[in-house]
């Protein structure tokens, strides 16, 4: 356990999280600190405003984006600074002033989540000063103030960017990695004595989502930026190759997938699952090494020098197992598992060779960049152009309906608290902006972890201020509950908010308020502000996971068939571009991991909005299987392990698969179907010492599994049409 400890706190001190939270803390208190010390506080506040809300741009991503986000934001915080404190002394003015912002800066999610970003940072600082008028005289004064604190955040992250260029990319993959890691250590949970399968299943979705995510803001950041994909030096090309290499390692882990209740019945009584299962968490173990290495910026040494010893001692039980007298059944399942463990040992052997000393002359630049292949083909573009904004303007979108309940909740948030008339009664539109979520599951959860938080931070800050008279030991406190605060606003809201609140109430004491009335006032604000975004998130325009679950469930029916169809075409011999099948897994993945997540967020709804979910999950399950047997055999025919041999018989199933994956495609009301492909000319039949029965097999358990796919998308699919 204690070790387990231990690097889990070196994961975090090595984390881009922990560099943000550093980061955004010490751009924030330096304004602050420096011009209060000249006695010119009110100047720095207004400057670390501007910082703070300049930081929520600041996201993973490539420089460029994060430059043109941060001046973006620092150009709309100015604006609405400005506008704001000109219209502070006329109440309906300022009571239209919110709504309309609060409606107009939400939808900028059309364009993207870093879009988004800049909209709450724009009503964060309209928040900011609801409660603090200016005479008119001061209103451009502190506009500029604001903008400079901005541009001070902004400079300060690009000189740091600019100082360590592949920190951002190092911490990304390292994460990316750990994340991969933790996929293999759950995939060894199905081989363990008693496990639970089902459990199992639930939780490999859930990490599945989160690979997928960590993945993507690698693309977004490696192959975006072109220092990293096009320079001479090793490391940009080290980063790149190990990421290639992590996602045909992750394929790898994938395709273990077999009838487990099965290999339970007939193995486990013997040991060996148990002992296939300590060999996958040693594996795992080692690739959490180089992901440790990779993040922390230190050097890989490895626990276990010769990775393929464990694998020799498994498979020499393994036959002696097979040569025992009592034994008459087949053991082909326990050495296809064993092939897939070695072939995963040679992808982890390639990531640790990129760490070698003797490393250099393997690290050359070929056409496209160090992998050769278009590596821009596998990110997404943003666009951004008005008619994207005006055709989201309709009760059909989720954007909308999410900005028209911000709208509503902000207008009855200031309605109150204007009739209150609260000495900080800006915390409750504050409380409104963060917890009112597009999806109802998120605004719920926010919600109980922002009062509980709020609970337990403010039982923490009134206990250390009644302690604690010493100024600077709370200054020193309070710089701590900053840097967790910021640290974790990524990870885990909960403890966010609970080392924010006494951080906000040191900061209070500084300016001379009594911290029993701001304890009191933050969380009635709190709650005041929950209660309004959960009824309106509840009760006004809801989009439940269940109405949108068809959305997500087309696209992973998509890309299998297109993954079934690369699949016909490398059986058939017809060459299939490497580029062209590592895209099609990737779409994959993603839908997958999209899927995925809407599943999860349904779980979270009341359960009387949830439909089907027993069959959503036996979907996502099959989805799952299907992927990896697909996978299995693509794989190997593209790396030569297996030729490429197709009968009557087998090429008929794979049709059928691909038929029962169009029924549900239509079944869900897909019109934009791509033609169904003629029936191409098989190769002359192959002789009987070619002819590959397991392959038969294995096309015949794709072809049932595509029909209990379409099986369950007809149940969802029902439901969905009684739901419209």
């Amino acid at each position: 356990m204690s070790a387990n400890y231990a690097r889990q706190l070196r994961y975090f001190f090595s984390s881009q999280e922990f560099s943000d939270g550093l980061r955004t803390t010490l751009a924030i208190l330096v304004p602050g600190l420096v011009l209060g010390l000249l006695g010119r506080l009110e100047t720095g506040v207004a400057m670390s405003v501007g910082a703070l809300c300049v930081s929520l741009t600041d996201t993973p991503g490539p420089p460029l984006h994060k430059r043109n986000g941060g001046l973006a934001a620092v150009a709309l915080t100015g604006l609405m600074a400005l506008l704001t404190g000109l219209v502070q002394p006329y109440p309906w003015l300022l009571g239209a002033l919110v709504v309309a912002v609060s409606f107009w800066l939400t939808m900028l999610l059309v364009y993207g989540n870093r879009a988004g970003a800049v909209g709450t940072a724009g009503l964060l600082v309209m928040i900011l000063m609801l409660d603090k008028p200016l005479p008119p005289s001061q209103v451009l004064s502190n506009a500029g103030l604001v903008v400079a604190g901005g541009v001070w955040y902004l400079a300060l992250a690009l000189a740091l960017n600019r100082l360590r260029p592949y920190r951002e990319a190092q911490q990304a993959l390292g994460e990316a990695v750990l994340a991969v890691a933790g996929f293999l250590r759950l995939k060894a949970e199905f081989y363990r004595t008693g496990t639970n399968l089902e459990a199992d299943y639930r939780r490999l979705v859930a990490q599945q989502v989160r690979v997928s995510e960590k993945q993507d803001v690698v693309r977004e950041l490696l192959f975006k930026t072109r220092q990293l994909v096009s320079e001479s030096s090793d490391t940009g090309r080290r980063l790149v190759l190990t990421f290639v290499d992590l996602v045909d390692l992750y394929e790898q882990v994938t395709i273990t997938s077999y009838d487990y209740a099965e290999l339970h019945r007939r193995f486990e009584a013997d040991g060996l699952l148990d002992a296939f299962a300590s060999e996958i968490d040693a594996l795992a173990a080692e690739l959490e090494r180089v992901g440790f290495a990779i993040q922390g910026n230190y050097t890989y040494r490895p626990a276990r020098p010769d990775l393929l010893a464990g694998l020799n001692q498994l498979k020499a039980r393994l036959d002696a197992f097979e040569a025992a007298p009592a034994q008459t059944g087949s053991v082909l399942p326990l050495r296809k598992i064993l092939v897939n463990l070695r072939n995963l040992t040679t992808r982890l052997q390639s990531m640790q060779g990129y760490f070698a000393e003797a490393a250099a002359p393997l690290l050359t630049l070929q056409a496209n960049g160090p992998t050769g292949l278009d590596l821009d083909r596998f990110v997404a573009h943003q666009q951004f152009t008005l008619r994207q904004l005006t055709g989201q303007l309709t009760m059909r979108s989720g954007i909308f309906r999410h900005a028209l309940r911000m709208l509503v909740a902000s207008l009855i948030g200031f309605i109150i608290t204007e009739m209150l008339a609260g000495y900080h009664g800006y915390w409750v539109l504050m409380t409104i902006t963060y917890m009112l979520k597009p999806a109802f599951s998120l605004t719920k959860q926010r919600n109980a972890q922002r009062i509980l938080g709020t609970l337990l931070g403010g039982i923490l800050g009134a206990v250390m201020l009644w302690l604690i008279s010493d100024r600077l030991v709370l200054l020193a406190l309070m710089v701590g509950f900053m840097i967790v605060s910021f640290s974790f606003a990524r990870l885990n809201y909960l403890i966010t908010v609970t080392f924010m609140t006494p951080f906000v109430l040191i900061l209070f004491s500084f300016l001379g308020e009594g911290y029993v009335r701001v304890v009191q006032e933050r969380i009635f604000d709190t709650v005041l502000g929950c209660g309004i975004a959960f009824a309106v998130g509840y009760l006004l325009f809801p989009r439940w996971e269940s109405e949108q679950l068809q959305g997500f469930l087309r696209p992973v029916l998509r890309a299998n068939l297109e993954y079934l169809r690369t699949l016909q075409q490398a059986l058939l011999g017809s060459p299939v571009a490497l580029l062209d099948y590592k895209l099609a897994r990737k779409e994959v993945y993603v839908t997958s991991a999209n899927l995925g997540a809407a599943f999860q967020r349904m779980l979270s709804e009341p359960r009387t909005k949830q439909r089907h979910p027993a069959e959503v999950h036996e979907f996502v399950v099959l989805n799952h299987i299907l992927a990896a047997n697909v996978a299995a055999i693509t794989s190997a025919l593209l790396a030569g392990e297996i030729r490429p041999t197709l009968s009557a018989t087998d090429l008929k199933a794979l049709r059928q698969a691909q038929q029962q994956l169009r029924r549900g495609l239509l079944r869900l009301g897909e019109t934009n179907l791509p033609e169904e492909p003629q029936a191409p000319a098989l190769p002359p039949a192959p002789t009987p010492e070619t002819d590959d029965a397991q392959l038969g097999e294995q096309l015949e358990f794709i072809h049932k599994l595509s029909g209990d796919i379409n099986r369950v998308t007809e149940t969802v699919a029902g439901q969905g049409e009684q739901a419209g």
